[in-house]
């Protein structure tokens, strides 16, 4: 995994810093969507809020992890797949979210629906957020 992080970084290149790195596996690790808590949490005392949410900018900027919104305004990161870029995110998929646990999923099988806009109107970004309870919860 870590010829993995260094490989990333790299390929986006960004300067191979302790914070681009443990972040990075910490994404790379994680089953779900993580938000700037979760990595505070995760990083303990190592980073401050201002890296994290530099790194986590830069990550996002490069393509290397995407946003979800949620209700609650909260903003959740997850990794992009190989087809997103420097300024060209192409994760348009749904987003589940556990009622239960918390957890946020990609769900990169299933798309996002396509929406008949009004004329004149024109998409740059879909979100779709499903809520309920993930298959770990409800067993």
């Amino acid at each position: 995994m870590h010829t993995q992080v260094i490989d990333t970084l790299k390929k986006n290149q960004l300067s191979i810093t302790d914070s681009r790195k443990t972040i990075l596996q910490l994404f790379m690790e994680s089953d779900g969507a993580l938000a700037h808590m979760d990595i505070e949490n995760n990083t303990g005392e190592e980073f401050d809020r201002v890296t994290i949410y530099r790194t986590l900018q830069t990550f996002v900027d490069k393509g290397i992890i995407h946003t979800i919104p949620s209700a609650d305004n909260a903003i959740r990161y997850a990794l992009c797949k190989d087809a997103c870029s420097e300024g060209h995110h192409h994760d348009n998929h749904i987003h589940f979210m556990c009622d239960h646990c918390s957890t946020t999923y990609c769900l990169d099988h299933v798309e996002v629906p396509a929406l008949q806009l009004p004329g004149g109107f024109m998409a740059s970004r879909t979100d779709m957020v499903v809520s309920g309870c993930c298959n770990r919860c409800s067993k």
